[in-house]
């Protein structure tokens, strides 16, 4: 995280998506988050079936969006992602009944 905060513009804010392990809630760490306010700290559910749902996702996305795609730079990549993103926004996702 030093280096993270080193390395980043002093203005922009850092979200750091944490499981729920111990390690990340010592008296250490949340002293030192207290002492660097920009940084956020969102922890992830502790039920593993959120994980299965994102990884679901992200297999749809390679299979559906990157797998065999050539991308010449990373705005084309990022077009194709936000493409996959927008089209299963408008026509794949559907609230539960």
């Amino acid at each position: 995280m030093r280096q993270i905060d080193r390395e980043t513009p002093k203005e922009q804010d850092l979200h750091l998506i944490l499981d729920n392990s111990s390690t990340h809630k010592t008296p250490e760490v949340k002293a030192w988050v207290e002492k660097h306010p920009r940084f956020k700290l969102h922890f992830t559910p502790t039920s593993p079936s959120w994980l299965n749902a994102v990884e679901g996702w992200f297999g749809q996305l390679g299979r559906c969006a990157l797998y065999r795609g050539i991308f010449t730079s990373v705005g084309e990549l990022k077009k194709a992602i936000r493409r996959f993103i927008q089209t299963h926004n408008e026509k794949l996702a559907k609230p539960c009944p």
